[in-house]
């Protein structure tokens, strides 16, 4: 299939010019809908992490839990690897693929060289790689006819967030910041400060975004996936400079910043991203503002269950806030503390993204 998209470059942004029709390339998720399918002889389903691990509460983990709930369901064994760096990434793969994987999952845009490379090299096995086009050689093609996209527009559901974030913060300052700079996180901060952006003309206010910038593509980034020291200094910096909302993009990172907010005694809220952070990590559930979601366990769930039964098919999987491949939480903790008519307020918003009447295109939008 041809793939009309912007595909990454690694500190720039990708080229605008992106066709939204893709998103009929991918139904609906139904989690469940392949449960009692018995799996062709031979099936063995595998994944491999990104540096972030499998325990990061957020990417990694929801895209493995997908998996699991298959080789469940199909009663089979499922065989993962955890990268610790991005050197890992090929050795990894080839591990996989000699340990006699039929299905192999790669979780992140940071391992698409590799994938594509094993693909090719191995044509008899079927391959689906989140967050990632597999087009690495810019001409709108996945390099390889044996593996499965599975992209998210996440700027229409960082939009709901970037607007709930204007209407909660009290100080008129919001802030976010990165892991690494590349499309599937940059494609959150854009559609979040769209949000608070459409906040701000729709009310007439000025609350102000900290740690990036649409119109330059530029902002803050930590260089990594990992909760560390870094992640908590930048988080402080945003909360130094008066921002009350946080959202950061990658990972484990959020972690990071709630120890920041926690140890500054700062009243800000946190906003997670990719899992319901809610439910995946309980000790920031009193901070939690909401997460903004990537149906990423289904969607894998699915493409599992499709090749489980000889059906695997390359057509890209692109969730939108249409089909639920991208979503926003609820509020939880904060449902009776958010203005009252935030949440139809934001039904409202949904609704004008879905038929185009409210614009969240990302640069890096698939």
């Amino acid at each position: 299939m041809t793939i009309s998209t912007t595909k990454k470059m690694l500190g720039v942004t990708a080229a605008a010019g992106l066709v939204f029709g893709l998103a009929a390339c991918g139904q609906a998720p139904e989690a469940g809908n392949e449960g009692g399918a018995e799996a062709v002889a031979g099936f063995k389903p595998c994944m491999v992490s990104d540096e972030g691990g499998f325990d990061d509460k957020s990417f990694n983990q929801l895209g493995y839990e997908g998996l699991t709930k298959a080789a469940e369901e199909l009663d089979v064994k499922l065989n993962e690897t955890e990268s610790k760096s991005a050197s890992d990434y090929a050795a990894n793969l080839n591990g996989l693929v000699d340990s006699g994987c039929t299905f192999i999952v790669s979780v992140g845009f940071m391992l698409s060289e590799p994938t594509v490379n094993a693909a090719l090299a191995n044509p008899d096995i079927e391959f689906a790689i989140i967050d990632d086009w597999a087009d690495n050689d810019f001409d709108g093609e996945t390099d390889a006819p044996n593996i499965k996209p599975l992209v998210f527009d996440t700027a229409q559901a960082a939009f709901l967030g970037g607007y709930a974030a204007a209407a909660v913060s009290e100080s008129g300052t919001v802030g976010t910041f990165g892991g690494g700079k590349i499309p599937p996180v940059t494609i959150f901060m854009d559609g979040f400060q769209r949000g608070v952006d459409y906040f701000n003309s729709e009310n007439g206010k000025d609350v102000k975004v900290l740690g990036w910038d649409f119109d330059k593509q530029d902002g803050q980034f930590t260089g990594e996936f990992a909760a560390n020291d870094t992640a908590k200094q930048m988080a402080q910096g945003l909360l130094d400079q008066g921002a009350d909302v946080l959202l950061p993009v990658g990972g484990p990172i959020y972690q990071s910043a709630a120890e920041a907010i926690r140890d500054s005694g700062d009243s800000a809220k946190l906003i997670g991203v990719d899992a319901n952070v809610f439910e995946t990590d309980p000790k920031v559930q009193d901070i939690l503002l909401t997460s903004i979601m990537k149906s990423m366990d289904v969607a894998v769930y699915d493409a599992a269950m499709e090749a489980a039964q000889g059906k695997f098919s390359p057509k890209p999987f692109v969730g939108v806030l249409e089909n639920g491949g991208v979503s926003l939480s609820s509020f939880n903790s904060f449902e009776d503390k958010v203005p009252a008519d935030l949440s139809t307020k934001l039904d409202e918003i949904k609704a004008g993204i879905i038929d185009g009447s409210i614009d969240a295109e990302s640069p890096s939008s698939p």
